[in-house]
């Protein structure tokens, strides 16, 4: 019996814990099922746990695989698990045939009493549930000998209703009528590479306990990226690599936290322009998962590994006259999955590059040349023909450089890469010059494609060479431009280009464009960042390369404007007029996807969403992948921020699956998911997804998404009335701006956030320097919604100082004008601090009408965890006593938390420590509450705050 305390629900898990206990509790019975790794044991725990808190018995039966040759193993197992107490009622021979069992008792002379045994373990069960439910979690029914599992049978089918039987069972991969033969066709020699031996009795059949049709089975799945990503964060690991993890894991969680300490074992940091390090345990278990796979099976398997688009279909002509058969069993081992269509797919990637790996190369050379005759498609066929030879041929890699040309028309990205690649192998020695300019080709249509490990194996090949000094630059280039946001651990490629361009203008341009974006986002230096740019349109312009020009006048009207030029938008223009010139629609169009978010850090949203509409097209079928990201993440804060809070979430999800697809550093995207979820999602989850952002960009060493996600996680820990958590968030953001000397306020919206949380603190005059010190530069700038946002802040510190009057008609007056602006939630939001400055002038019938105004304002904009907050609002204040509303109305937020912490039996030390203030602050508080409230004690206090509801921080502490 499980007397130790069960974990935690299991990341991605929550919904289906739910749905097995409610399988439980109706049906009794419920069997989990899954491949190996997926989960099963933890899902079981919690349900386990689950029913120990309603303070139900918990038996855990967790038989090893050596158990299944022991007959009656798992039932001496389970006998031994219950208390004594259970046995003390059977009958003699019963007693005495479950000792026997248990090795208690010597085995009879004569034959045992099989029927003695089977009532005496049914009678055991049964006295268990006299006290209250049981349930019994079997873990894993395949390793329950044969025996134990007929015993079993026998006393769940006579035990009553009150005991719930909870089966854990891996299907076996293999069915006796899997083909085990090689049926007669090429290309297929037997196997020369074993693999290591599959875990023992993995391939047993799981013990059947019970009828199928009693019990409901219930598929474990695999994670999705993002849930992933949190097993890996809960777990120590760095979550940077979450979308390759995932796509070599295919979700697993076993496999996925293999891949991870791979990662974190690795003696030098791994950067995304890298393989990912799949040696030792990561590659064993894969080499596990197939070992149990028969010859025709893995013939099968190895078809489909090699082929672009594999169908049972395209197997079966390629020599695999069995294939349906073959990968159906596949199929039933969690190999692959198969459509009814008949597409296969790999559950993770790293089983097809385990087994091609392990592969030899006449069998795979053979395997290549059978596709290339079956392909339907030229390019598929050439793919595979060149594959297939080791041997350098002009004529093959011509055909695959004009594939290249035909599969970009496509819009595939992903193979264009790799046939140019592929083309760049194939030349011949004798044609070095050749060679070398295909793999920078190549090195450069993988940076397109966001193939950081393309681009950095062309780059390596091109770097071995005798290469000129242009040919190196474009190869380091491509690298740099797939690190995505991991710029920091790219030094040496940097003083390497450099050198290389010193004597050409244009490349040194090139170089200077990607060091203006390495200083800015990586070292957190905007001032150099422009001098780069500054500098690297200059050479652009004197060689008349206008495509370097505009992406470089791009960043500096991205500095200008972080520092506050006013020249920003007159340089961005010169861009746009450069890129229009230069380059087609949807093609790297920097400057029209910053011309769309200077729309958007200016509230002109309309014309933001206009633009990115427009342009995302052609960017999605012509452009780079991190063109479309980058115009999403834009997109998804423009809807959130005019309101349309589902259509905001649609685009960050979209962005998130895009990122991860890329096996870009999943960061930027989390921020935006973040900022979505506190528009219309849930607060939690947008402090958990910021949290993720920030620890991602952490390790990236990324300073700008670190302060974003640092934003996004203060406010809503604001909002949700965590104000000392907020304070230092934000103050967080401060200083991490501040070093980046970041001066235009509209890029990131942290000042009014961190004046409210000031406020709330009970730092009014610091809140008010803080608003003094932004407004000049807003005013200057003309960011009119910046002074919104701190007129905001500002009446709430007016109220705080006694002028609630005043404070009431400029939140009204600044309410009208964000709704005039499209600002829906910021409108909403005002409302909220209304209401609040209404009920401290005991106004509570304005109150009451700002509140349901806000609530309005937010259910038509979908803003869910806004509309949450201010629900209870209303009834409230109805339900609260005049005598309650009107003490508190005369308290700051700040000592209204301190008054209650202190009603509710906190002392002073411990009030200083959750409010992160030094105890004389909270006494000089307290002090003042005193006087305000006329009480003098922590009783009479606790009387007057004890008059009404407690509350919680929610609509009244919302500003």
């Amino acid at each position: 019996m499980r007397t130790t305390p069960y974990p935690s629900m299991p990341v991605g898990r929550a919904h289906l814990v739910d749905r097995l206990d409610r399988t439980l509790r109706t049906r009794g019975r419920a069997v989990l099922t899954g491949p190996a790794g997926i989960g099963k044991t933890e899902v079981a725990r919690s349900a386990a746990a689950e029913a120990t808190a309603r303070g139900e018995t918990v038996l855990w039966l967790a038989p090893q695989p050596a158990d299944r040759d022991m007959p009656g193993a798992a039932a001496a197992a389970l006998v031994a698990s219950v208390p004594p107490a259970a046995l003390d009622g059977l009958p003699g021979p019963q007693r005495d045939a479950v000792a026997v069992l248990c090795r208690e008792a010597a085995a009879p002379d004569a034959d045992r009493d099989p029927i003695a045994l089977r009532l005496g373990l049914a009678r055991m069960l049964r006295t268990l549930t006299d006290k209250g439910p049981v349930l019994l979690v079997v873990d894993d029914t395949r390793h329950i000998d044969p025996q134990s599992a007929d015993l079993l049978r026998f006393a769940l089918h006579l035990a009553p209703p009150e005991l719930r039987v909870l089966a854990v069972e891996t299907p076996a991969p293999y069915a006796p009528d899997t083909p085990g033969g090689d049926p007669a066709g090429p290309p297929h020699a037997p196997d020369t590479h074993p693999a290591p031996e599959a875990e023992p009795a993995a391939d047993a059949a799981p013990a059947t306990l019970w009828v199928p049709s009693e019990a409901d089975v219930l598929l474990v799945p695999p994670l999705q990226a993002d849930e992933l990503a949190e097993l890996l964060v809960q777990h120590r690991l760095a979550s940077r690599m979450a979308g390759r993890i995932h796509q070599a894991s295919g979700g697993n969680p076993r496999l996925a936290l293999a891949v991870g300490r791979s990662l974190a074992d690795s003696r030098t940091p791994v950067h995304h322009a890298e393989a990912l390090p799949l040696s030792g345990r990561a590659r064993d278990l894969a080499r596990r998962m197939l070992a149990p796979a028969p010859p025709p099976v893995r013939a099968a398997l190895l078809l489909a590994a090699l082929a672009l688009r594999p169908t049972t279909a395209l197997v079966r002509r390629a020599g695999r006259p069995t294939a349906e058969a073959e990968l159906a069993a596949a199929e039933r081992a969690g190999l692959v999955s198969l459509t009814e269509h008949g597409a296969v797919a790999f559950t993770a990637g790293l089983l097809p590059t385990t087994l091609v790996h392990d592969t030899c190369w006449t069998e795979r050379s053979e395997a290549h040349t059978a596709l290339a005759r079956v392909v339907d498609d030229p390019v598929e066929a050439v793919r595979h023909l060149a594959l297939a030879t080791d041997v350098p041929d002009e004529r093959l890699a011509a055909e695959l450089a004009a594939a290249v040309e035909t599969v970009r028309r496509r819009g595939n990205s992903a193979l264009a890469a790799e046939l140019a690649l592929l083309a760049a192998e194939t030349t011949p020695v004798h044609l070095g010059r050749r060679r070398i300019a295909r793999l920078a080709a190549a090195a450069e249509e993988a940076a397109r494609a966001a193939r950081a490990d393309l681009a950095l194996r062309a780059a390596a090949d091109l770097l071995a060479r005798d290469a000129g000094p242009e040919d190196r630059v474009r190869a380091r280039l491509a690298v740099i431009d797939t690190a995505g946001q991991g710029l920091t651990d790219l030094d040496e490629m940097y003083v390497h280009a450099l050198e290389d361009s010193e004597d050409d203008p244009a490349l040194r341009a090139a170089v200077q464009l990607r060091l203006a974006v390495k200083y800015v986002l990586a070292d957190g230096d905007p001032v150099r960042s422009r001098a780069a740019a500054v500098e690297s349109a200059a050479l652009a312009a004197s060689v008349g390369d206008r495509h370097t020009a505009a992406q470089a006048l791009t960043q500096q009207a991205r500095i200008d404007r972080v520092l506050g030029s006013p020249d920003a938008e007159r340089t961005l223009a010169e861009a746009r007029e450069l890129e229009r010139a230069d380059r087609p629609l949807g093609v790297r169009n920097a400057a029209q996807i910053l011309t769309a978010r200077h729309a958007l850090f200016d509230d002109r949203l309309t014309e933001a969403r206009d633009e990115i509409n427009a342009l995302l097209p052609l960017v999605e079928r012509r452009g780079s992948v991190e063109d479309a990201i980058e115009l999403l993440h834009t997109l998804a804060a423009v809807e959130a921020r005019r309101g349309h809070c589902a259509a905001g979430l649609q685009h960050a999800h979209r962005a998130l699956a895009l990122t991860l697809d890329a096996g870009l550093s999943p960061g930027p995207a989390w921020y935006t998911l973040a900022l979505a979820e506190a528009a219309g999602g849930s607060f939690a989850r947008a402090m958990r997804y910021a949290r993720r952002s920030a620890q991602a960009s952490e390790e990236e060493g990324d300073n700008v998404f670190l302060s974003r996600a640092l934003y996004v996680l203060g406010r809503a820990q604001l909002v949700t009335g965590d104000v000392a958590a907020a304070l230092e968030t934000l103050r967080r953001v401060q200083e991490g701006e501040r070093r980046r000397r970041i001066v235009d306020p509209s890029m990131l919206r942290w000042h009014e956030e961190l004046a409210e949380a000031l406020l709330a603190a009970d730092a009014r005059e610091e809140a008010e320097a803080l608003i003094a010190e932004v407004r000049p530069v807003a005013e200057r700038l003309g960011r009119t919604t910046v002074l919104l946002g701190l007129d905001r802040a500002h009446a709430q510190c007016l109220a705080a100082g006694g002028g609630a009057d005043e404070a009431a008609a400029l939140l009204e007056r600044t309410a009208e004008r964000l709704a005039a602006h499209g600002l829906v939630i910021e409108q909403g939001r005002c409302l909220v601090a209304l209401a609040r400055v209404e009920r401290r002038r005991r106004r509570r019938s304005a109150a009451q009408q700002a509140l349901g105004a806000a609530a309005a304002v937010f259910e038509r904009a979908g803003a869910a965890p806004w509309l949450d907050l201010v629900a209870e609002g209303p009834a409230r204040a109805d339900a609260a006593p005049v005598g309650a509303a009107g003490a508190l109305s005369r308290l700051t937020e700040a000592e209204v938390r301190l008054a209650r912490m202190v009603s509710q039996g906190a002392s002073n030390q411990e009030a200083a420590a959750r409010l992160y203030l030094s105890v004389k602050t909270v006494e000089a508080r307290l002090t003042r509450i005193y006087q305000k409230l006329d009480v003098r004690s922590r009783a009479q206090l606790a009387t007057v705050i004890n008059q009404g509801p407690p509350g919680r921080a929610g609509a009244d502490d919302l500003g």
